[in-house]
């Protein structure tokens, strides 16, 4: 017997723009906007120093942001089964573009990383897509393997080898980051699939040992470990990035210094418009603003449970998952950002979603947004207007 669709959207309901979640949608572009405020300020003085043009990060941004909303308009237009009978097909897709920027002449380095290809005139990060497209093949896979991936040992490993080939390309431009947000994300849309949990956390284990062993064994992760613990024993050279957040969030107090007026953003802070825009934020817009963006953040995440809750009671198991996917990697992103930022976590490479310069990273984070968007929109129109609109991709 089919279990009852949970009544999470009866309010949602009742606030909808042309179709879509209102609240899901304000959030969205009130993050986009703020980002773009940040992006801003945070990148001002280093834009006029060395290209000239002050707002030339600014510019750069906006049109990842618009070329990012016309992709998810477009994605908004597409059925979850599509998806679905293409996501054996993506993985294959994240393969080629891993391997890819590894090749000397195709990509290039930026900061001892080779992570980009040279597509012209916009860089192409690998990594980026590699998660959509991940998430995308390992919901597919578990509606597919459903009772293996739950009863057998093999059906759990399966996708844990591919994860492991994935990362291992990764760690070779090398990208530890988007390594471990990656291993994160697959793990827990395992757990939620149903795998037992002796099996599991015995796998979370081994994957915690091996990325903690691959940090320790590589000499400038292992550099950053230990600025990570007293950063203020070297605070000009490898505690330097660390120590400038921090001066930066207590400068901040309760409201922040106001809005362009931060200090650490001229020069001091590295990289203050990318991997540190949560600390130029926290300084200009204090406590106040540093919470507000987490409890956005935190809406993101509940609301992308929500909906695969939704998607799931109604028996569609693939946008569930994918629901869950979003919410898991959005969130473990944002998380290891702010918590980088806070100096709780080591230092690590890996933008704040929305917030942060980085057209790949706003193109692809705005994809998976449309695909929740598009999962909620399923969710309460049905099966009906789904199989309608579905037409020769369900063929």
């Amino acid at each position: 017997m089919r279990q009852a669709v949970p009544k999470t959207n009866s309010f949602i309901n009742k606030h909808l723009f042309y179709g879509y979640d209102v609240w899901l949608l304000a959030v969205i572009v009130f993050l986009v906007c703020l980002g773009l405020l940040m992006v801003a300020s945070a990148s001002i003085s280093v834009a006029e120093k060395h290209l000239h043009q002050p707002l030339y990060y600014f510019w750069r941004q906006l049109l990842s942001v618009a070329i990012g909303f016309f992709v998810a308009f477009v994605i908004l237009k597409i059925p979850m089964v599509f998806w679905q009978r293409i996501s054996p097909l993506l993985l294959f897709c994240s393969f080629i573009l891993l391997v890819i920027v590894l090749i000397p002449g195709i990509g290039y380095e930026v900061n001892g990383s080779m992570r980009w290809i040279n597509t012209t005139p916009f860089p192409l990060q690998a990594s980026e897509p590699a998660k959509f497209c991940m998430i995308a093949y390992l919901a597919g896979y578990m509606v597919r393997r459903s009772e293996e991936v739950k009863t057998s040992f093999a059906g759990f490993v399966k996708p844990i080898i591919i994860l492991t080939a994935l990362s291992s390309l990764l760690l070779l431009e090398p990208d530890y980051g988007a390594s471990v947000v990656l291993f994160a994300t697959a793990l827990g849309m395992l757990f939620l699939g149903g795998v037992p949990l002796s099996r599991f956390f015995s796998w979370v284990s081994v994957a915690v040992a091996a990325l903690g062993a691959i940090a320790i064994l590589s000499p400038y992760r292992m550099q950053r470990l230990i600025s990570f613990v007293d950063p203020w024993q070297d605070p000009f050279n490898s505690g330097f990035q660390l120590t400038q957040a921090l001066i930066a969030f207590g400068r901040g107090d309760w409201f922040g210094v106001g809005l362009g007026s931060s200090i650490q953003k001229l020069f001091y802070l590295p990289e203050a418009h990318t991997d540190f825009v949560f600390a130029v934020l926290a300084e200009e817009l204090g406590l106040i603003g540093s919470l507000l963006l987490i409890l956005l953040f935190c809406f993101l995440v509940w609301r992308a449970f929500m909906i695969g809750q939704v998607a799931q009671a109604r028996g569609d198991m693939f946008s569930a998952y994918f629901a869950y996917g979003i919410g898991l990697l959005l969130g473990g992103q944002a998380f290891i950002n702010l918590g980088v930022n806070m100096g709780v976590l080591p230092t690590k490479g890996l933008t704040l979603p929305l917030i942060s310069y980085g057209g790949n990273s706003m193109i692809i984070t705005c994809s998976l947004l449309a695909i929740l968007l598009r999962i909620e929109y399923e969710n309460r129109n049905g099966r009906r207007l789904f199989r309608r609109e579905a037409g020769v991709y369900a063929t």
